[in-house]
């Protein structure tokens, strides 16, 4: 997983100066330190998919880009067969897979997420990001914690809510919980 973090980091930094965008006026648009925003440019700390969606949309690029190194190609329609999704490993409490890294100007990014079970009774790493979402349980049960709110949903259950509040998914029970994110 750290070649991974590393290549995304190299094209994370050679779009960045391609735009040149300093290292400054990058962390300030995303909201976070200097010095975090050169560990991620420098691919000595993993990057969230949330915060590599943000990064997408300030430099104009497809998130797939970012992820794969290839620009996406397809304009009429992309389709992507069962558990070949594009792994996205950008969190320990999470695994994506983008269902769409291939569509060229998507107005969504469609993404399937698995979460393990937590074995420590700590609520789990929180974040936020631009814009809106829609989470679809496919199998198990999910812990949606947002804005001061702990919301279950079980097999079948959705919700859809304002992703610039800080929010977080977790696995209820002894089984990964998995679920359909549309990040919009």
């Amino acid at each position: 997983m750290q070649e991974k973090i590393i290549e995304i980091a190299s094209r994370l930094s050679e779009l960045r100066k391609l735009y040149d965008i300093s290292f400054e006026a990058m962390a300030e648009k995303l909201g976070i330190s200097v010095d975090t925003y050169k560990q991620y440019d420098s691919g000595e700390s993993d990057i969230p998919a949330s915060m590599l969606f943000e990064i997408s949309q300030i430099l104009n690029v497809d998130l797939g880009l970012l992820l794969t190194g290839e620009e996406p190609r397809m304009h009429i329609f992309a389709v992507n067969r069962k558990g070949k999704g594009t792994e996205v490993e950008r969190r320990a409490d999470y695994n994506y897979q983008n269902l769409a890294s291939n569509f060229v100007h998507k107005k969504a990014e469609p993404f399937i997420v698995s979460v393990e079970p937590r074995s420590d009774a700590h609520p789990p790493s929180m974040n936020s990001h631009p814009g809106q979402e829609f989470d679809y349980v496919i199998s198990g049960k999910l812990k949606v914690w947002i804005h001061d709110n702990e919301i279950i949903l079980e097999e079948g259950d959705s919700i859809y809510f304002d992703s610039s509040f800080v929010h977080a998914m977790e696995a209820v029970g002894d089984e990964p919980a998995k679920f359909l994110a549309m990040v919009l």
